[in-house]
């Protein structure tokens, strides 16, 4: 497990330290090594005391378990109290398990900084502060600047009613260094993949799944056999399934069923280990970017640009916002946007470009209009 030590000097990597979230959405470390019971190590990752207790973990001596001062609450109308209150509300409990462990993560190094002041003196500008602390990172920094938002959102509810203003609802996001995401795939990294990986690979299948179905990586390592029917994939999507269920019922084109058909599978899931059993999230994205590297693709593209390459297809052969929508997942037409306008703008683009010669025939250039005053007459050669 790598950690950000604390006092800024960079990372450690932790060998056989685990996180796992409970049932309540909190964030427990655990030092699990093989054929021995996990041990739970209460000191905060990136300092000191955590470096003492891992250590004692690994020469085998006893951890002090948490003490009854680590377990006090912390004082209220602090920021850690209210972070308490809020990562123990419905709010936070019914968000998907990888966002709760993302935005508890955020607050928790929020509350390393600001846990002791009071929140409800939290002005922007402090907010503004916090957020500058990352500007290096401008995507770290913006996700801050949510987190707060979501946070002070909730506690401004009248159901809770524990602020009365949200001080990072006008904090503005810092600009992206990269607006256009993942970097999408071309025709020719396409080419390039299935020349190195043929019908009837796993690697094949995995490309034919993501470009053909548009699903996304906690998706696709999901689906398998028994989700087809009549000619067809139905599934529920992953993402934010705790919010709300969106069932997809995606046609097996053509080129996928000969994907699927060259690539025989027993098991429940298309992509399996090579034990037969499904893949981890993380642990797919890493296999599948081996498979890429093997056949020549720029190391900066991921699967998720074949995602982003379906789209601009459809978008391209004039799917319009909302059947973007609907075969991509997406809840607004916002990301579907950025790939009609794309399209019109190159059709645009297209069908503008001849208007460039319209000033000349053929070789020649159109001679010029006589030239009219301001007051409307023509000037004609002097007598």
């Amino acid at each position: 497990m790598k950690i950000r030590l604390r006092d800024g000097t960079g990372t450690r990597s932790y060998r056989f330290v685990v996180d796992d979230v409970d049932r309540h959405g909190n964030v427990r470390v655990y030092f699990r090594r093989k054929g021995k019971p996990k041990i739970r190590l209460a000191e905060t990752p990136g300092t000191v005391a955590f470096e003492t207790e891992y250590q004692r973990a690994v020469d085998g001596k006893t951890v002090a378990a948490p003490t009854a001062a680590r377990r006090l609450q912390a004082a209220q109308g602090t920021m850690r109290w209210l972070c308490v209150q809020y990562f123990a509300s419905a709010a936070f409990l019914g968000l998907g398990e990888s966002t709760r462990k993302t935005r508890r993560a955020i607050l928790d190094r929020i509350c390393e900084r600001v846990g002791t002041f009071q929140f409800s003196t939290m002005e922007p500008k402090d907010v503004a502060k916090l957020r500058d602390a990352k500007a290096e990172f401008p995507e770290a920094a913006n996700a801050i600047v949510k987190a707060l938002r979501q946070l002070f959102a909730w506690a401004c509810t009248p159901d809770y009613a524990l602020a009365t203003k949200n001080p990072a609802r006008d904090v503005r996001y810092l600009k992206s260094r990269n607006p256009g995401g993942f970097r999408v795939w071309t025709e020719g990294d396409v080419a390039k993949y299935e020349a190195r990986h043929p019908l009837g690979t796993k690697a094949r299948l995995a490309l034919d799944l993501y470009l053909y179905t548009g699903v996304r990586k906690s998706d696709v390592v999901k689906l398998g056999p028994q989700m087809e029917r009549g000619g067809k994939l139905v599934f529920t999507e992953m993402k934010g399934r705790a919010r709300k269920v969106k069932t997809h019922e995606l046609p097996i084109l053509p080129p996928l069923r000969a994907s699927l058909d060259a690539t025989p599978s027993s098991n429940l899931c298309y992509l399996v280990t090579a034990h037969g059993r499904p893949h981890s999230v993380k642990a797919f994205g890493n296999w599948f970017k081996k498979r890429c590297r093997e056949a020549g693709i720029d190391a900066d593209l991921s699967a998720h640009g074949v995602r982003k390459l379906g789209a601009t297809r459809c978008a391209d052969a004039g799917a319009t916002e909302h059947q973007l929508m609907a075969l991509f997942g997406w809840s607004s037409t916002k990301q579907a946007a950025l790939y009609t306008l794309k399209a019109n703008r190159k059709k645009l683009e297209a069908d503008a470009a001849p208007l460039l010669m319209q000033g000349r025939i053929g070789n020649e250039s159109v001679p010029l209009s006589r030239v009219v005053s301001s007051r409307g007459t023509t000037r004609g050669k002097k007598l």
